[in-house]
């Protein structure tokens, strides 16, 4: 059966590309992001890609520009506005920091380079240098090695941005759906303790708002799943959607805003069902990020909402296993790019305050 589209989405009159260029920080060198983020600068123009910069990586992107049997025309900026001169031909690098990856071997160099690109590209973000950041993914054991203390790079921006740690909203978009986790990297054990109408309201609000300033929809239609088997089945099969679930949901409809629920999960996602929302909030990790992988493996974006920077990241990991041998689609890097220069643009254009 084929998806439907996505709801359209309006964007304010007068939207235009951000004037700051999108900053990327690479990932884990040793793992498929510098040769997707070089692959993505090859296909720029069919691509339609507002101009980006790397934080450090010169060699590292063209070793891995070569293991895809490309050249790639690479540039040292100083200043991130340079990058806006010299995109169309050559991919602008920030820096002199570096190193030499064996790809699929990552190793404390790469870790070291690793966190510094993202700390140095978030900077650049809060500061406005950058209109918006996209992050390359990460290997969290091996950056913690090196200082990084944080479960992810969506903990480690709230942080940067000194949020606390629910103002910060994970949520993965593609070209057939789009699903925040209520709950993130938590055991599945902890999950129906940790929901409380509080946290659904509070992370709704955040959705709500985003989508609106970010993405361009008007009336953003938000559908909370269910925790349990059917949703509970009136409380046959548990009781968190009578006593948590459902309060919550009255609590944004009393506000106006578009909320719909508790679901059944194990029917939201269908094609037919997915015309009728623009964003699924679901109650855990899993249950929200099986149907993004599932649809859209090669275009999912990771967005982090809330935050007072734009910042994006293709939903995948490293993918050490096939790093360097011209395996890896671009396709989720290229749609991570793409969603950062449109978000900047709409937030630059002022739909909200």
């Amino acid at each position: 059966m084929d998806s439907p589209a996505p709801a359209p989405t309006v964007t304010p009159t007068g939207t235009r590309p951000s004037a700051a260029p999108v900053a990327v920080s690479l990932g884990d060198p040793a793992g498929i992001a510098p040769e997707l983020i070089a692959e993505a600068w090859l296909q720029r123009r069919a691509a339609g890609l507002s101009p980006f910069f790397t934080v450090g990586g010169a060699l590292t992107l063209g070793m891995a520009a070569a293991s895809r049997g490309h050249t790639l025309p690479v540039r040292q900026i100083e200043r991130p506005a340079q990058a806006l001169e010299i995109f169309e031909e050559a991919l602008p690098v920030l820096g002199e920091a570096d190193c030499a990856p064996q790809f699929g071997a990552p190793d404390e160099a790469g870790a070291r380079l690793a966190l510094h690109s993202l700390t140095e590209a978030t900077d650049l973000a809060r500061t406005g240098a950058a209109g918006a950041v996209v992050t390359g993914p990460i290997a969290k054991a091996r950056l913690a090695t090196v200082g990084f203390a944080h479960p992810g790079q969506t903990e480690f921006l709230a942080e940067a941005c000194a949020l606390g740690p629910d103002d910060a909203v994970m949520m993965l978009a593609g070209p057939n759906l789009r699903t925040v986790p209520l709950t993130v990297h938590e055991p599945l054990a902890r999950v129906p303790g940790l929901i409380t109408p509080e946290l659904i309201t509070h992370k709704a609000r955040i959705v709500a708002r985003a989508l609106v300033r970010d993405f361009g929809l008007v009336t953003p239609r938000i559908a909370i799943t269910g925790l349990n088997p059917h949703a509970g089945e009136d409380g046959r099969m548990g009781e968190e959607e009578i006593h948590v679930i459902a309060p919550a949901i009255a609590q944004l409809q009393a506000e106006g805003l578009a909320v719909t629920g508790p679901h059944p999960a194990d029917a939201l996602f269908a094609a037919h069902e997915r015309s009728g929302y623009d964003v699924a909030l679901c109650m855990y990790h899993d249950q929200a990020l099986i149907p993004i992988k599932t649809l859209d493996f090669d275009a999912g974006v990771n967005v982090t909402l809330g935050l007072p920077i734009i910042r994006t990241s293709p939903d995948h990991g490293t993918a050490f296993g096939i790093a360097g041998r011209n395996i890896a689609s671009p396709g989720a890097m290229i749609a991570a790019l793409r969603m950062a220069g449109e978000c900047a643009a709409r937030r630059a254009a002022g739909l909200l305050p």
